[in-house]
């Protein structure tokens, strides 16, 4: 009922107005005041007890105000009402539209032939093609005659593409007792002739080894050259008068022999399919040229006695069978050392025709083996 001194009771929007105007430490005296927990403590209660009190007021009383200050603000928020948003079909354009600027129109690709310039999110220029050029043609050679090949062979020309040294070429002179059993005897198949001593022959390479070197051995390894020095395919005998002066490192262009034309042209066929070596159009064309004629390859070998009647022009032998060969040291300085300072050199084995000199001729003794391979003078 109402009476003097009663106040009528606020509303709670009227009560949180005024609690919105007061001052945080006015707020802070109010809130202890109207709180059912702001009582006296007892006098006998420790002051511990006093200090948790007072804490636990202090946190009450900021709840409160944090409390007060969030419906404050509530209050003065105003919720923006949402627009909704209508989808668009996926196959037509989509276009979004803000408050700040209109965004650009994305069309999708299709998905059956994509293509790079399906989308324009930005009004860019459109690009500017480069162009590369390309390096120019150069104009070859026909089709088919890029890599020509004659039975098996690459026609290409002659190339060193190292320094040729006959010393990269070693072969024993083990070799020879070999040739000599694989010919039947002491045989010169170039001539048709027979020999007595292997020392009257030279041993020769068929293909020569600077003509292999330059015919693609010259990128073979050591082990490759050294088996093609000493291989019985591309090894026969020869007088030295042929295989220096004559032959030398001719290839089948340039040198062909009186006897055995065909056996010669076949085997450099074969040494050259054996070592992948190359041949040049002038010697194809001259071992086509004999092959045509030939009725046989085989190696032909006439009676002791019966050279062939086309020989060349006659060069000294190893021994001259007018003079004998000496039987005594004594007889070998008397007959070669020319200077008659006991030693018989190069020039003078090779004045007298014994060149090259192996080990157990009467001169090899009188003579300086370098290397100590048994032949002197090779």
């Amino acid at each position: 009922p109402a009476h003097a001194g009663h106040r009528p009771e606020k509303t709670a929007p009227t009560q949180m107005k005024e609690v919105r105007q007061q001052s945080p430490a006015r707020l802070a005296r109010l809130c202890c005041l109207t709180s059912s927990r702001c009582t006296s403590a007892a006098p006998k209660v420790s002051k511990l007890k006093e200090r948790t009190t007072i804490i636990q007021k202090l946190l009450y009383c900021t709840l409160l105000i944090a409390l007060a200050t969030l419906v404050a603000c509530a209050g003065q928020r105003q919720t923006p009402t949402p627009v909704p948003v209508a989808e668009a079909p996926t196959a037509a354009p989509v276009q979004l539209a803000t408050t700040e600027e209109p965004m650009h129109t994305i069309t999708p690709m299709a998905t059956a032939e994509p293509k790079p310039q399906a989308y324009a999110a930005t009004a860019q220029p459109a690009p500017i093609p480069i162009a590369i050029p390309e390096p120019p043609l150069t104009p070859g050679p026909a089709p088919g005659a890029l890599t020509p090949v004659w039975l098996g062979i690459t026609v290409a020309p002659e190339n060193r593409c190292s320094p040729y040294d006959s010393d990269d070429y070693p072969y024993p002179p083990s070799v020879e007792p070999r040739i000599v059993d694989e010919l039947g005897g002491i045989y010169g198949p170039y001539t048709g002739t027979w020999f007595e001593s292997i020392r009257e022959t030279d041993i020769e390479h068929i293909v020569a080894r600077s003509e292999a070197h330059d015919s693609g051995l010259c990128a073979a390894t050591a082990a490759t050259r050294k088996q093609f020095a000493s291989d019985l395919l591309n090894l026969t005998l020869a007088s030295p008068g042929v295989n220096r002066h004559q032959k030398v490192a001719h290839d089948a262009s340039k040198w062909l022999p009186d006897l055995n034309e065909c056996w010669y042209v076949n085997r450099v066929v074969q040494v050259r399919l054996q070592y992948g070596l190359t041949i040049d159009r002038a010697e194809a064309d001259a071992i086509d040229q004999v092959l045509t004629g030939c009725e046989s390859t085989e190696l032909i070998i006439l009676e002791p006695g019966a050279a062939a009647t086309a020989t060349a022009t006659p060069t000294p032998t190893s021994a001259d069978s007018s003079t004998p060969t000496p039987t005594s040291d004594e007889d070998a300085l008397a007959r070669y050392d020319d200077d008659r300072n006991g030693r018989i050199t190069c020039a003078e084995a090779r004045d007298h025709g014994i060149a090259p000199v192996h080990r157990g001729h009467p001169a090899y003794q009188y003579m300086r083996d370098a290397d100590d391979d048994g032949v002197v003078c090779e």
